[in-house]
């Protein structure tokens, strides 16, 4: 009869023998060091490379005006949302810190990011102003803290979430400067998709001719735009976020820019088109960014837009936990889909362990399992040590439970699974 004992790091077996047992510590020290060391391609994020000036944030001003934290402090002050927005950015920093890291101990996912982010460049945790963390920012030259915070979270590649109707893009991309090749594009379609109405003579003051009545000559329109920016940035995928109502076929601007301008697009570039599906925009509108909900989506939705387009990858997330088995199970059935991420509020350590476990359980390796989806550099600090963890944890019990069913991992196999997972994966899934 068989016996594994996690906790106890014991393993007996009889099927090799009677009275056989292993020590399975080593397996742990093996999967948290070739985790711990593991180049990971960030797939989803709101970074951006030095090239895009101020749009690249960094720095203790920028952690503490995280959106997450934004809305954590109106859990505890009696400040108003105007009267926040009305103060400067050092003075809302020194608010969040204070109220937040001082007067209460800061325990959620958030603030303890900005501890360890602090911790890992060895500033005090526990200060009472920020007056040692701002000396220390103000200090650094961007490219080499760009560099130092690659090298702790082991990021090698970062992909950014572009924007052809954004202005201060649209400089960068038609200027001379050459992006950082470490910083790779997607193409994001939120204006587009979501405000058709108020997209249209965005594209329109580039040189395309489109009207918001969406008529034939306004989709080969788009879709010659969608070329032309597709040319210029290089994207990795096409993407955007949607509501958690979100159907197709959808008779709406966003459903027939779908079918008759992106899925083609995709298809005649072989790019993916990535959903974030979940979203309830201004759920809170008195706290801007920080006041989006979410909401529980239609699977199904996404298995007939596999159905229907065989011949165009998808890589998909959802914002509800409740979603995540479904989406397993659609992943069974579709090998044109990518399960990616743990996204924005599953960006937690209990939940990402929940997810990733239920996906190596019905998915072996053949997902990804993370993104950071950060807007700050700092973030990826924090994102991504806790992710590595929780990771961690799962591959762990995993190769245990197999090891008790009769076969054992080597250490050539968990460097294999592991490279998959923070990279491999989405490489060949995009071409990169």
């Amino acid at each position: 009869m068989n016996n594994l004992t996690v906790k106890n790091f014991e393993y007996h077996t009889n099927a090799d023998g009677a009275g056989v047992t292993y020590d399975i510590r080593e397996l742990r020290q093996h999967v948290d060091e070739i985790i711990s060391t593991a180049p990971v391609v960030d797939l989803h994020t709101h970074l951006f490379a030095p090239q895009f000036g101020d749009s690249s944030l960094w720095g203790i001003d920028e952690l503490l005006n995280y959106h997450y934290l934004i809305a954590e402090l109106f859990r505890y002050s009696n400040l108003t949302p105007d009267e926040f927005w009305r103060m400067e950015k050092r003075e809302q920093a020194d608010l969040i810190w204070r109220t937040l890291f001082v007067e209460n101990t800061p325990l959620s996912e958030a603030t303890r990011g900005v501890i360890a982010v602090l911790r890992a460049l060895g500033l005090n945790t526990r200060a009472e102003d920020l007056r040692e963390a701002r000396e220390f920012f103000a200090s650094q030259q961007p490219e080499n803290y760009l560099e130092r915070v690659l090298e702790i979270a082991c990021v090698s590649d970062v992909v950014m979430t572009n924007d052809p109707l954004d202005e201060a893009e649209i400089k960068v991309w038609n200027g001379e400067a050459g992006i950082d090749p470490r910083f790779h594009s997607a193409l994001r379609l939120d204006r587009i998709l979501n405000g058709w109405t108020e997209a249209a003579p965005l594209v329109s003051k580039q040189g395309y001719e489109v009207s918001a009545n969406l008529d034939d000559r306004s989709i080969s329109e788009t879709r010659r735009f969608l070329d032309s920016w597709i040319a210029i940035m290089k994207p990795l995928y096409l993407g955007v976020s949607l509501p958690d109502d979100f159907t197709f076929p959808e008779d709406s601007p966003r459903g027939k820019l779908i079918k008759e301008v992106v899925l083609p697009t995709c298809q005649a570039h072989n790019l993916s088109f990535a959903l974030m599906i979940g979203v309830r925009r201004r759920v809170n509108p008195a706290l801007k960014l920080a006041g989006d909900g979410l909401g529980r989506a239609d699977v199904s939705v996404l298995t007939r837009v596999c159905a229907e387009n065989p011949d165009v990858t998808f890589l998909a997330t959802f914002l509800s936990r409740e979603n995540q088995h479904e989406l397993c199970v659609a992943a069974r059935k579709f090998s044109n889909l990518m399960p990616f991420g743990c996204w924005w509020f599953l960006n937690n350590a209990s939940i990402i362990s929940e997810i990733t476990r239920e996906r190596f359980e019905m998915l072996g390796t053949s997902f990804i399992p993370q993104h950071s989806d950060a807007r700050i550099l700092d973030q990826l600090i924090y994102k991504w040590d806790n992710s590595r963890r929780a990771i961690a944890d799962a591959l762990f019990e995993s190769y245990a439970a197999l090891w008790h069913d009769g076969r054992r991992v080597s250490k050539t196999e968990m460097t294999r699974d592991v490279t998959k997972l923070f990279s491999g994966n989405f490489r060949n899934w995009v071409g990169l």
